[in-house]
């Protein structure tokens, strides 16, 4: 009888659980500073602009800049060990984030969270990538990156619910230490697989010089990656000041925040996901260049829900952000699925941290920062309502997207011809 592979072996299955707790933890993490971010300013006396480095750029640069090293590490190292040390590293640095008596500490801590995490990113996809075969990785991958989904929309629960019982400090002491013991359960119950086992043995190497130029030259995947940066810009920017919106404008606790923007947001945005890239893949079928246009129309559909869940009177807004949500998230299995398609598969790894490498520090990091900073430029004129106005602003950025990827559909049939043929 051949042995058990993938989702048909019971311990590989619960290295799938294993794992996608893993990413249920980082995007916990990582959203408990923005549904926290208003009862933070105030008693840190910060601005807006320090409060968008502090969930942007602080976060944002360590956490792209060291997912390229950190993932060249994970091609020698052993990669069951660097992601229990990154979760134990941004597990301990959250729950340091509430002891921190200034902003310069509670940054600092921001810092190490996002060196932390750059470890549930690249290694955990070529970690998973020896347990599943080639025909289950997809699904295998998509499983683990819907752990960022229900983590984000937890950590909007819990840091909504926990902050309004106990305080903002308390709540990432409380949040952050469970992650140390799920980083134990991963350096002694996971395996560390052979490397390659499903195909032919380790990859070819390529230097990192030769993938930069290669992403360079490929046209359409330089405007589709570009797109998405503005997308992450824009939508992340958004969604870190949302919670502060809807406090300032519309006077709601934050456990209703957490509630609303938590398990009721992040379902539009998990079920968007999943549902624009089955469109794509079956669209793609007839003619690839779907994988360019349907992030470019869905986009500016999505854009009027999310104008109106700024300029609504009252709270009820919401609604129309659950909307938004499920069409805004159309762009990113598109982009990543040409990421991959896009290079020949000996680049496959690189290129993809390429591209997150751009994305993540252009658009992460950017995005809270600018709108932090745009409150504090247009409150003189504007007031409390300063924040409406940004959030209107930085909406912006979509349109472009969209032309961007009109422009990658142009030369898309091409470059992929040309990446098969290496």
């Amino acid at each position: 009888m051949p042995a058990r592979v993938g989702f048909a072996d019971p311990y590989t299955r619960y290295v799938m659980g294993v794992m996608f707790l893993v990413y249920v933890v980082s995007y916990v993490d990582r959203q408990l500073a923005a549904v926290l971010l208003e009862p933070m300013r105030v008693e840190l006396g910060a601005t807006d602009t320090q409060m968008g480095l502090l969930t942007g750029v602080a976060f944002a640069i360590f956490y792209a800049t060291l997912g390229v090293p950190i993932a060249r590490w994970a091609d020698r190292g052993v990669r069951r060990s660097i992601i229990a040390l990154g979760l134990a590293v941004w597990s301990g640095m959250t729950a340091l984030t509430g002891l921190g008596r200034s902003y310069a500490m509670v940054m600092l801590a921001r810092i190490g969270v996002g060196a932390g995490e750059a470890a549930a990113g690249a290694p955990g996809h070529a970690l998973l990538s020896d347990y599943f075969p080639p025909h289950q990785r997809g699904r295998a991958l998509a499983l683990y990156s819907a752990g960022g989904a229900v983590g984000g929309a937890l950590g909007m629960w819990l840091g909504g619910h926990l902050g309004d019982l106990y305080g903002w400090r308390a709540t990432f002491i409380m949040v952050g230490l469970p992650g140390l013991l799920l980083a134990a359960v991963v350096r002694f119950s996971v395996r560390e697989p052979p490397r390659g086992r499903f195909d032919g043995g380790p990859p070819r190497r390529e230097p990192l010089r030769n993938v930069l130029l290669y992403l360079w030259r490929c046209r359409s995947l330089r405007w589709m990656t570009l797109a998405a940066t503005l997308h992450v810009f824009a939508g992340w920017g958004a969604s870190n000041w949302q919670p502060a919106f809807l406090e300032r404008i519309h006077g709601m606790s934050r456990s209703e925040i957490g509630f609303w923007l938590g398990p009721v947001v992040m379902t539009g945005s998990f079920s968007g996901g999943l549902f624009w890239g089955w469109v794509v893949d079956a669209r793609g079928r007839h003619d690839m260049r779907w994988y360019t246009w349907v992030p470019a129309v869905v986009t500016l559909v999505s854009m009027p829900f999310a104008y109106a869940f700024v300029l609504w009177p009252d709270d009820r807004a919401v609604w129309f952000q659950i909307i938004s949500a499920f069409f805004g998230n159309c762009y990113a299995g598109a982009t990543f699925a040409m990421a991959q398609g896009l290079v020949p598969a000996h680049m496959r790894a690189m290129a993809a941290a390429g591209v997150l490498f751009v994305m993540n520090l252009g658009g992460m990091g950017l995005g809270p920062t600018v709108i932090g900073f745009l409150n504090d430029f247009l409150t003189p004129r504007f007031g409390i309502e300063a924040i409406r106005v940004s959030l209107l602003i930085i909406g912006v950025p979509h349109i472009l997207a969209s032309v961007l990827n009109l422009l990658a559909a142009r030369t898309l049939r091409e470059d992929l011809a040309a990446a098969a043929g290496q």
